[in-house]
């Protein structure tokens, strides 16, 4: 891999890991795109996975203190009624992860036309939850529980997340689209859907990150340091913007707009792929 393909590749991680668009597939795209060379690959998306975990706790890194403050208080007060629906809303990715992993695993040997249906999914979720508030009256859990989510949602919005394991399907578009439809306000959201990825990120990049490293071959051998240092710091800085970004959006813009352009992106696939 050529520093300059780390350089786009991280950059493609860093935005499409927190824009509703599918950062799965995106990789998967742009991989076919550039003429990447599968040796290493797996290394090097698991370092650019961990840049944008990074970037997800420097972002939101006030209020994951907050939230260990009041957890480590060992009493029930709003940060621990907040980690116990993130916890509830981890039980679906768990469920799959523990017992699906190699059916999950066969989804990305699916070629780029699997992407393509599940960006096409991607867009209905976006472009249902942005009409719905339109169609009809959904009903709002801002005042009935606290921080604003009830268990029930946080458990149906974690069903959504273990649904986003398919390649292109988009783990932050059909998390917040799912909590938005089921009455969760914009601004709950906005820092639900990003916290309740962390865990499930970190668990599974750990583990990758140690099969790697203790193989065979050696963390990184197929890549090159160049590459694996270039995609890493592109895979930050850029996740630093489009969570921040992302953030902003879901609080007041329509999500349709990357509904409109997960639905070119499919067509493009479907045409050339």
């Amino acid at each position: 891999m050529e520093w300059w393909q780390a350089l786009v590749l991280g950059i493609v991680q860093g935005l499409t890991e927190f824009l509703p668009v599918s950062s799965s597939g995106h990789l998967m795209l742009f991989r076919e795109l550039l003429g990447v060379d599968g040796e290493g690959f797996l290394d090097f998306t698991v370092t650019v996975h961990f840049a944008t975990v990074l970037a997800t706790i420097v972002v939101f890194w006030s209020m994951i203190l907050d939230l260990l403050k009041g957890l480590f208080k060992f009493r029930y007060n709003d940060q621990t009624d907040y980690v116990c629906k993130i916890a509830v809303s981890l039980i679906p990715v768990a469920i799959v992860g523990f017992f699906f992993k190699d059916s999950v695993d066969a989804l990305f040997s699916g070629g780029l036309r699997g992407v393509g249906y599940g960006l096409c999914i991607t867009a209905l979720l976006l472009a249902f939850s942005d009409g719905a508030g339109r169609w009809f009256s959904l009903p709002s859990s801002s005042g009935e529980h606290p921080n604003g989510i009830s268990y029930l949602q946080a458990f149906i919005v974690g069903l959504a997340q273990a649904f986003a394991v398919i390649p292109g399907v988009s783990r932050s578009g059909s998390t917040i689209a799912t909590g938005l439809v089921s009455g969760v306000k914009r601004e709950t959201m906005a820092g639900f859907s990003f916290l309740m990825v962390l865990i499930p990120i970190i668990g599974e990049q750990s583990l990758d990150i140690l099969k790697a490293v203790t193989g065979d071959g050696g963390f990184g051998t197929g890549v090159g340091l160049l590459p694996l240092l270039v995609g890493f710091a592109a895979a930050f800085v850029s996740g630093l913007f489009a969570c921040r970004a992302m953030v902003a959006l879901v609080k007041k813009a329509r999500l349709s707009w990357f509904a409109i352009y997960c639905t070119v992106v499919a067509i493009l696939i479907f045409i050339f792929a």
